[in-house]
């Protein structure tokens, strides 16, 4: 089991309502989310990189890959880079 930090969110009790409709574990849904939100903006910020950079060499997403303990995407950009 991954390591958690109990934190107070404070959310609208409609909200609330929407996500006890939802799910039995309120907490795991919204944190499922925000992880969602998060490799999203990050995704954002690659693309945007990209479109000004280029796209990444194989030796970039290597050594990326490297970094982060191998895990990979499927279909990540790779090819010359204009830098």
């Amino acid at each position: 089991m991954a390591d958690t930090t109990r934190i107070t969110v404070t959310l609208t009790a409609e909200l609330v309502a929407a996500l006890k409709e939802l799910t039995d574990d309120v907490s795991g849904y919204v944190a499922e989310a925000a992880a969602r939100e998060l490799r999203r903006l990050v995704e954002a910020d690659l693309q945007r990189h990209q479109e000004k950079h280029g796209v990444f060499t194989e030796a970039e997403l290597a050594d990326a890959r490297s970094r982060i303990g191998g895990h990979t995407r499927a279909g990540a950009s790779a090819g010359r880079s204009s830098r």
